[in-house]
């Protein structure tokens, strides 16, 4: 009789895998998708690296030289040196 049943007990066994395999915790599907999901991480944390990158490059200059302070004053806030005309030119 036990030599019966074991045939049964091993493919009980088998089908106990594959359900874990495809259904469960560490399964196929969610392991794709973890996969997928953690390069979509990696491009976003590029993109954060360069914009880190740019703000410091924009901060050295800030603080080593004036020229980007000037820069940056004379396009957003408009400011004109002592002597100097401001003219400004609207296409129709």
């Amino acid at each position: 009789m036990g030599s019966r049943m074991l045939p049964f007990v091993l493919l009980a066994l088998l089908v106990a895998l594959h359900a874990q395999l495809w259904l469960g915790r560490g399964s196929v599907p969610r392991v794709t998708e973890m996969q997928r999901q953690i390069e979509a991480q990696k491009a976003a944390n590029d993109l954060a690296r360069q914009a880190n990158e740019r703000l410091a490059s924009e901060v050295h200059d800030l603080k080593e030289g004036l020229d980007m302070v000037e820069e940056k004053a004379r396009s957003e806030l408009g400011m004109v040196k002592p002597n100097e005309v401001y003219v400004q030119f609207t296409p129709r």
